[in-house]
C-alpha cells in the first residue's frame, strides 16, 4: 500500500475546529488593535530578494525561503524572490513606497503567516502566524505606552490575564557596562549572559562571565549580585551615577507610569534589570511578557528608532510589539474549546425542493444549515451524520410529514422533538435558538 501523502515538513493541516479557534483569536486581536486606532496592513507573501537580503543578520539570513526564477530563467538556479520572513521588513518597504499617502505617525497591525527555513521540531514550524503592532513616526513615550496597553488588552482577549511586562531600557543596559567598567567590545556577550538569569542559577552566570566573557570574579559577582537582588534599589543607585543610566531609568519609569495610570495593574509591569531583549536594533525602552502556564515570553517589543532606515525606509522613529500567538494557541489546547458544527441538519427522505427552500430560509436567519448529501435512505444513517456534524437540531421530513405539510424538529442534545407546520418551521427553529 502506498504511503499517504504528508504535509511538508514544518507545516500543518488545520481542520475546521482549529481554523475557527484561530480565526476567533485573530478577530479578537484585530478588534482590540482597531480600538486603539491601528490600521490593518497586508503585504504580499513574498518580497523581492534584494529587499530582504542583508536585513536580518548572517544567521537569520540562512533561514530565508528563496524562490527560484521561473519560466525561461528556471534553468539558472538563481533566486529573485523570497517568502516573507517577518512583518517588519515589509513595513519598512511600505513606508518607503507609500509614505506620502500614509498618516504621520503611521499606526498599523499585521496578522499573517511568515516562513522560515528552520529545523522543524516540536512547537517550531516553518510556516507560522506572526501578530505585530507598530507605530512609525513618533518619539513620544505615549506611543510606547499605547503599544504596551494594546498588547495587554490583546492578551486579555486571548484569555491570558495573569501576565507580567518586564521592562528595561537599552540606555540602562549600556550604562550598566559603563558603571561596572566593562569593555564595550564584550558588552553584548556579557548582557546576553545576564539574560540567562531567569533560566539558570546566579552562580552559573557568574562562572560564565568569569570564564568566557573576561570579567574578573569580583566584577562578575558584584554585577550578578546587584541585578539578581530582591529589589532594584542597588542597581538603580549605581545607574543613577551616569547620565545614560539616569536617562534609561527615566524611560523605564515613564513607561510604567503611563501604563499604570491608564489602568494596567502595577504588579503587571515592573523594571527588570536583567532583561536584555535583542540589542541589535532597539534604542530605548524594551519589554518582554511572561505568564503563568506559558513557556518563555508570550509577547515582546520596544523602541527601534533607526531600524526602518536600516531596512531601506526613511530614518524615522518607531516602536512596536508582537504577541506570540502561536505559542499561546498551542498552550490553550483545542480540546478545551467548544466544537462548532451545524445549527440545523436537514435529513432527506423525499421532498428535496421544499427542504432546499427551508434550508435557505434558515440561513437567512443567520443559522448554519446543512442538507444530507449522502446516498443512504435510512433515517438512522442520516441522524448519525447529523450527530457527526455536531448539529443542535435535526429536521425530519418523511412521508408522514410530507403528507401532513409538517416537519419533525428534533433537539439532538435532549432527544425532544415536535411536529410543526413546514411553513412555520423557520420561525419555530429560530425561537428555539433565541430561547437557549
Amino acid at each position: 500500500m502506498a504511503q499517504a501523502a504528508q504535509a511538508p515538513s514544518g507545516t500543518r493541516d488545520l481542520l475546521a475546529d482549529e481554523v475557527r479557534r484561530r480565526k476567533a483569536a485573530f478577530d479578537a486581536l484585530s478588534q482590540i488593535f482597531e480600538s486603539f486606532g491601528f490600521d490593518p496592513l497586508e503585504t504580499p507573501a513574498f518580497e523581492n530578494l534584494d529587499v530582504i537580503t542583508g536585513k536580518y543578520g548572517e544567521e537569520a539570513s540562512k533561514l530565508i525561503f528563496k524562490i527560484l526564477k521561473r519560466g525561461v530563467h528556471e534553468a539558472s538556479g538563481q533566486a529573485d524572490l523570497a517568502l516573507r520572513y517577518d512583518h517588519t521588513v515589509p513595513l519598512a518597504r511600505v513606508i518607503g513606497t507609500h509614505g506620502a499617502k500614509l498618516p504621520t505617525p503611521y499606526k498599523r497591525y499585521a496578522i499573517g503567516p511568515v516562513w522560515r527555513a528552520d529545523r522543524p521540531q516540536e512547537g517550531r514550524f516553518r510556516e507560522f502566524v506572526q501578530c505585530d503592532i507598530d507605530t512609525v513616526g513618533s518619539l513620544s513615550p505615549l506611543a510606547d505606552a499605547e503599544i504596551v496597553l494594546a498588547l495587554a488588552q490583546g492578551l486579555g482577549a486571548l484569555g491570558v490575564h495573569d501576565c507580567t511586562f518586564m521592562v528595561n531600557s537599552r540606555k540602562a543596559l549600556y550604562a550598566l557596562l559603563e558603571v561596572y567598567d566593562i569593555d564595550a567590545a564584550v558588552g553584548p556577550s556579557v548582557l546576553a549572559t545576564l539574560d540567562k538569569l531567569d533560566k539558570v542559577s546566579p552562580d552559573h552566570v557568574i562562572k560564565e562571565l568569569s570564564a568566557d566573557r573576561g570579567l574578573t570574579p569580583d566584577v562578575a559577582e558584584a554585577l550578578v549580585g546587584d541585578i539578581a537582588a530582591d529589589t532594584t534599589d542597588r542597581i538603580r543607585e549605581r545607574l543613577g551615577t551616569t547620565e545614560q543610566g539616569r536617562a534609561g531609568l527615566a524611560e523605564v519609569d515613564r513607561l510604567i507610569e503611563l501604563a499604570t495610570n491608564a489602568g494596567l495593574a502595577k504588579e503587571r509591569i515592573i523594571y527588570t534589570a536583567r532583561m536584555v531583549r535583542g540589542l541589535d536594533y532597539y534604542t530605548g525602552a524594551i519589554y518582554e511578557v511572561t505568564a503563568a502556564g506559558y513557556p518563555g515570553s508570550i509577547a515582546a517589543g520596544g523602541r527601534y528608532d533607526h531600524l526602518v532606515a536600516a531596512l531601506g525606509g526613511p530614518d524615522v522613529p518607531a516602536c512596536g510589539g508582537s504577541i506570540g500567538i502561536e505559542r499561546i494557541l498551542a498552550a490553550q489546547h483545542s480540546e478545551n474549546t467548544e466544537q462548532r458544527g451545524l445549527d440545523v441538519a436537514l435529513t432527506v427522505l423525499g421532498g428535496e425542493n421544499r427542504l432546499m427552500r427551508l434550508a435557505a430560509d434558515l440561513r437567512e436567519e443567520g443559522l448554519r444549515a446543512g442538507i444530507y448529501l449522502g446516498s443512504s435512505t435510512k433515517l438512522s444513517r442520516q441522524l448519525k451524520w447529523a450527530n457527526d456534524q455536531n448539529a443542535r437540531i435535526a429536521v425530519l421530513y418523511g412521508s408522514d410529514e410530507q403528507a401532513a405539510g409538517e416537519v419533525t424538529v428534533r433537539d439532538m442534545q435532549s432527544g425532544d422533538q415536535a411536529r410543526v407546520s413546514i411553513d412555520g418551521a423557520t420561525r419555530h427553529i429560530r425561537d428555539m435558538f433565541a430561547s437557549s
